[in-house]
């Protein structure tokens, strides 16, 4: 066998394949990534609103 013939049972490229994930109900770890990220940007967004207004959040919607 020379060095520029290949045995054929042995692939050229190893096949990657993209795994996405499967859309699903209830609390899956996609869910639960994502709540946490939109949980961030509202307590940023809460601090941010205090420090702009210099209120407290209940004072802001005037619940005090």
């Amino acid at each position: 066998m020379t060095t520029s013939e290949q045995p054929k049972n042995t692939p050229t490229q190893p096949q990657t394949k993209s795994v996405q994930p499967e859309p699903a109900m209830g609390w899956t770890a996609y869910a639960e990534k994502i709540n946490g990220r939109f949980a961030m940007i509202g307590f940023i967004l809460l601090i941010v609103i205090e420090i702009f207004t210099r209120q407290d959040f209940f004072t802001w919607l005037g619940l005090r």
